[in-house]
Parts: C-alpha cells; sequence; structure tokens
C-alpha cells in the first residue's frame, strides 16, 4: 500500500468550504478509481488558519500513476480548491506502507 500525502492551508472562514471540497468532490472521486483505498483528511488550527494533510491511499503505484499521469510528484489541486485556499503544496509525497495493525486486512 501506498500513501499519498498533500498539505494545504485555509483562512479559518474558508475551513469549512475545503473540508466541504473534499468531502463531496475528492472523495467520490476518488472512489471511482481503481486502487484507491481510502482518503483522510487532517487538520489544525496554526494562528488565523487551518492546515491541512490529504492522506490517500493506493493499493500501488501504478495506481497513483494512472491517477496523476506520468509524474506522480505533481499535486491534483482542482481550481474549486485553490478558490478556498492561502497556500498550497504544487507537489505530494509518496510512502509505502512499512507496518500494518494485527488483523489488518492490508497486512503481509
Amino acid at each position: 500500500m501506498i500513501a499519498r500525502i498533500w498539505h494545504g492551508a485555509a483562512e479559518g472562514g474558508q475551513a469549512e468550504a475545503y473540508r466541504r471540497h473534499f468531502a463531496t468532490r475528492v472523495v467520490p472521486h476518488l472512489k471511482e478509481l481503481a486502487g484507491h483505498e481510502g482518503a483522510y483528511l487532517l487538520e489544525r488550527v496554526v494562528g488565523g488558519e487551518v492546515e491541512f494533510t490529504a492522506v490517500t491511499l493506493w493499493e500501488s503505484m501504478d495506481r497513483i500513476l494512472a491517477f496523476t499521469g506520468p509524474d506522480p510528484s505533481v499535486a491534483i489541486v482542482e481550481p474549486a480548491a485553490r478558490a478556498v485556499l492561502v497556500r498550497f503544496d504544487e507537489f505530494a509525497t509518496h510512502y509505502e506502507a512499512a507496518a500494518f495493525p494485527a488483523g489488518s486486512a492490508s497486512a503481509p
């Protein structure tokens, strides 16, 4: 399993708009893609901003490439997200899962 991780931030008043975008646009789209295994949106308040970390889980790097195209490090940030975020990474990072909880369906 591969975790794809991306960061962005919204001013406090726009945070709900980004949460809604993630829940109603991003997650439903990802669920349609072969090899997508889940998504989480993490957040924390820092000053007047809400920082987001999006973690999407994938079966393999090949499945990520089918989503991103030839450069998997390029972030996919839709115009609706860009409109409410004050900053965001133009890249995503990838981590291979190294350990799984006991009894997990993904455990080796």
